[in-house]
């Protein structure tokens, strides 16, 4: 055999073994399905500590479509990649997870593997859930599998080529998924490590808040830095101590169990389903959570002052000026300093609002176009939405003026645009 023929096999073998590594990769055996177990079988202390574990995850708030039956998914979840729509969790045998077994069940928690052996789009958040404990795993599949089974199948997903692919999700895995449960620091007390469990295992907080890469892994040296959900801007969790009002282990507890917080205002968006999931879990989760969060704290650069805010001093732009005249029409009976809201509810002056003071316009516009839904008795953090009523100049013009009036911060820029983006997508959804 010549050199240049030995080279060849050479290259065929390796190439040979790395296809047959890439298929054991991607490869996942079915695990056989079973009877959905009855209902009975499960004891209430264990299917209550299944609500627990399943509000702490916020498994309602991912797999309930709007108008759609509890856990029955088809809620869809916006990607830079496209649309994933969030699967049927009740024990329905069709389009649920009713002859799923636990050791199916475990497996996806664990390692994103559906029981028929496809990989889960990490939308589902199994690079977190790894680290719950087995207990907590089986009770929350008691808590699932005790549901009322909804036969509901889940849209197809809409995601761009070769995203769609999904065993390519195996090397997604390689560089996000580290499977095992969290171990304790033995230097921290109990509380801080029960916080740290939820935080980064059950509660996925990084999920939302930290920064993702080109491929949507989470950059993992920016954890907790903020990101993009649905929308809205999921803010810094380690930059509490920057707010006008820095949080204080109270008022984060309040806010987490409210969605209200007397120094820093009402939860929005995405979170606030979290914490309407939060106000059902023992307090004592929510204390071991904030803990945790309140000592993850980066030393924050010096914040501009008045004096970068020409706007502030009285020097008002013109779109502020504009602005002003909305404010007065719209805002003041809620938001003005003679408002009712403030001063007999002590709801919060939006100068603390975390939204004028964020580094970008996005959630001050979001909060204006989307505003918050009525949720019946609980009206308090109530907004109606100005998407209809205002153009996207008009909001942009109020964004500037609540922005100059009520920040210390220098003016944002590119106000508008910002507002016409957020328009879009809200639109496209």
């Amino acid at each position: 055999m010549t050199h240049k023929s030995r080279l060849l096999a050479m290259g065929g073998v390796i190439v040979v073994a790395a296809l047959t590594g890439a298929l054991l990769l991607m490869w996942k055996p079915a695990i056989a399905p079973v009877n959905p177990p009855a209902p009975a079988s499960f004891d209430t202390r264990t299917k209550l500590a299944g609500a627990r574990v399943v509000a702490l995850g916020d498994c309602i708030v991912c797999h309930t479509a709007k108008g759609g039956k509890p856990f029955a998914g088809g809620l869809p979840l916006a990607t830079p990649f496209g649309t994933i729509y969030a699967t049927n969790i009740t024990p329905d045998v069709e389009t649920g997870i009713g002859s799923w077994s636990l050791e199916a069940f475990t497996r996806a928690v664990r390692y994103g593997v559906a029981r028929d052996g496809h990989l889960l789009y990490p939308a589902f958040p199994y690079i977190h859930f790894t680290r719950m404990s087995d207990r907590d795993i089986a009770a929350a599949y008691a808590y699932l599998m005790t549901r009322e089974p909804v036969n509901a199948t889940t849209p197809a997903n809409e995601l761009i080529f070769p995203l769609n692919f999904r065993p390519l999700l195996a090397f997604w895995n390689v560089l996000f998924l580290h499977p095992g449960e969290q171990v304790a620091g033995a230097s921290k007390d109990a509380e801080w490590n029960r916080g740290k469990l939820l935080v980064d295992g059950l509660g996925h907080c990084a999920s939302c808040h930290s920064p993702l890469n080109m491929i949507g892994g989470e950059k993992s040296a920016h954890a907790f830095d903020g990101g993009i959900v649905d929308g809205w801007e999921a803010p810094a969790l380690n930059a509490l101590g920057a707010a006008p009002k820095p949080w204080t282990q109270e008022q984060l507890v309040t806010y987490l169990r409210s969605g209200r917080a007397s120094e820093h205002g009402a939860a929005a968006g995405p979170m606030l389903p979290v914490t309407r999931d939060l106000a059902t879990v023992p307090e004592e989760d929510v204390q071991a959570i904030a803990t945790y969060i309140l000592s993850i704290q980066k030393p924050q650069p010096a914040v501009a002052g008045v004096s970068s805010n020409a706007a502030a001093q009285g020097e008002k732009s013109p779109e502020a000026q504009r602005g002003a005249l909305l404010f007065a029409a719209s805002c003041a009976q809620c938001h003005g300093p003679a408002a009712p809201m403030q001063s007999i509810g002590e709801r919060p002056t939006l100068a603390f609002s975390t939204a004028i003071n964020a580094e970008t316009p996005r959630n001050a516009a979001q909060m204006i176009l989307s505003g918050n839904g009525w949720h019946g008795e609980d009206s308090m953090n109530y907004m109606p939405s100005f998407s209809e009523i205002y153009s996207d100049q008009q909001i942009a013009d109020l964004v500037s003026y609540i922005r100059a009036t009520y920040s210390q911060r220098g003016e944002w820029k590119d106000v508008e645009e910002t507002v016409v983006k957020v328009r879009k997508e809200n639109n496209a959804r």
